[in-house]
């Protein structure tokens, strides 16, 4: 695509520059090949990069255009002759523009639906993956465990990838004729406009706690981040809500889309009563819009039928029937890491899950609480270089809960996991546990005395397969390590 096909204006350098072709536009220098468009962009927060610190590198790759901030340009074109710089007020705002025309809006081309909260996106992407594929279409997934097209995996790095990125995906997507996009989307992508230039046929809420603080610094703030989501829909789009959540309540009146509710404890367009619950799943009857299904489900837990919930919302929002939607919830086993059951025919249950919240550790042994037991044991850590203000919060929810719990590191990264662990401690009100810092030595303890109907949680990594620790990056993968314990016995 010509240069002047992609950028408005800048009449004297079009006249110079507008013919040159360009065959890629990149917002990281180390992607940049022979001819691209290189847009230097300065950083949106802390965590993010510098891309002024890399105009060399991006010109040494062989960027023949690069977009910069007014007041650099003249200095550059002295040093670097031969390469087009365009200065401008907003290098983000023209690059937008850029990667818009280069890729073609791919988000007007296919429905894209968008899910944020602090818990359950993952699981409602999978529900909604199913209902998808009971409909007869196809879909991509775009999440935290992976990135799913048909039948090909990708292994995830981000919840939500960066903004460049998302266009390319989504107009992959388009080239392959898949007929839906389902994006887990994260504050931190929403903050950092990631997620810019999606249009979002449908978005979905699940709910609001403690997490991500270090970052937003308040709940306010990482509530903000996440209503952008829902002010940004357009009135033909739909929003679907959970009004239990005090957050969510708030929302339904910050969107210009159509609302779909839905609760339990709130009277809600779609809700739930649940009438049987065990480990083989939960049996409830599903009320919307004045009428009644009873639905059955391999999952358990409050948490989960919220999930179910919302998807169910979200395939009504979509103009889908309610026995379709039904087919595919009902068609779903199972979420990988999400109260994920490990059965090597031991006489007690092992849980692997996700939860790594307060929050989110309250659900899961809420749940496991109300199925017949006769000890539950929770093994968990909290990550390093996140959020240290959840610590004695996991603590205090692990005490009340659970009758056992082995503290443990989660991914320490660069932070001592003794001294995390410490800070986990003052949430314990009673010595009903221990501390094993070594998370695969907690693992086989946690399963060396369990016994006859325990119940064993490994919280905080689920799908993960490494663990991150001060040297690097290992493999880690707490379904092989069960099964490998429960195949050599106690």
């Amino acid at each position: 695509m010509r240069l002047k096909d992609l950028i408005d204006g800048y009449a004297d350098l079009m006249q110079a520059w507008g013919s040159t072709d360009i065959p890629a536009v990149w917002d990281d220098s180390r992607r940049v090949t022979p001819g691209s468009l290189f847009a230097a962009l300065p950083p949106v927060s802390e965590v993010t990069r510098n891309g002024e610190k890399y105009i060399t590198e991006a010109v040494i790759n062989g960027a023949k255009v690069v977009i910069v901030t007014s007041g650099m340009a003249d200095d550059l074109r002295s040093r670097f002759p031969g390469i087009c710089f365009i200065a401008a007020q907003d290098p983000r705002a023209i690059f937008r523009t850029v990667v818009d025309r280069f890729y073609g809006h791919p988000s007007r081309k296919m429905l894209v639906v968008g899910i944020t909260g602090t818990n359950g996106k993952t699981t409602i992407t999978y529900f909604l993956e199913a209902i998808i594929k009971a409909a007869g279409k196809t879909s991509a997934v775009l999440g935290t465990v992976n990135y799913r097209v048909g039948d090909q995996v990708i292994p995830s790095k981000n919840t939500t990838q960066g903004f460049l990125d998302n266009q390319i995906f989504l107009a992959d997507l388009i080239n392959r004729g898949v007929d839906y996009a389902v994006m887990e989307v994260s504050s931190h992508a929403l903050d950092q406009g990631r997620v810019a230039l999606i249009d979002f046929r449908g978005a979905i809420f699940t709910n609001l706690t403690g997490d991500h603080l270090d970052y937003h610094k308040t709940m306010e703030a990482y509530f903000q981040a996440k209503a952008s989501l829902f002010a940004g829909l357009d009135p033909e789009a739909f929003a679907v809500v959970n009004v239990d959540d005090p957050y969510g309540r708030r929302l339904t009146g910050m969107t210009r889309a159509r609302v779909i509710t839905y609760g339990i404890n709130t009277p809600a367009d779609v809700s739930a009563h649940i009438e049987s619950f065990g480990l083989s799943g939960t049996r409830f009857t599903l009320r919307f819009f004045g009428q009644e299904m009873v639905l059955n489900t391999h999952f358990i837990g409050i948490h989960n039928i919220y999930n179910l919930l919302a998807a169910f919302a979200a395939g009504l929002g979509e103009g889908l029937s309610p026995e379709l939607v039904k087919a595919g919830i009902e068609s779903l086993g199972c979420v990988p890491g999400r109260l994920e059951r490990v059965d090597a025919g031991q006489d007690y249950c092992v849980f692997i899950d996700y939860a790594h919240t307060d929050d989110g550790l309250k659900n899961v042994l809420e749940c496991l609480k109300l199925v017949p037991h006769r000890r539950l044991i929770v093994v968990f850590g909290c990550g390093g270089e996140r959020d240290r203000t959840k610590r004695p919060r996991m603590g205090r929810v692990a005490c009340e809960l659970a009758d056992y719990a082995i503290l443990t590191s989660d991914n320490p990264r660069s932070e001592d996991p003794d001294a995390i662990i410490a800070e986990i401690v003052p949430g314990f009100t009673r010595n009903t546990y221990e501390i094993v810092t070594d998370r695969e030595a907690a693992i086989k303890k946690a399963l060396m005395i369990a016994q006859k109907d325990d119940i064993v949680l490994l919280a905080g990594k689920g799908h993960e397969n490494y663990q991150v620790l001060k040297c690097g990056t290992i493999d880690f993968i707490e379904k092989d390590i069960v099964m490998h314990v429960l195949a050599k016995g106690k």
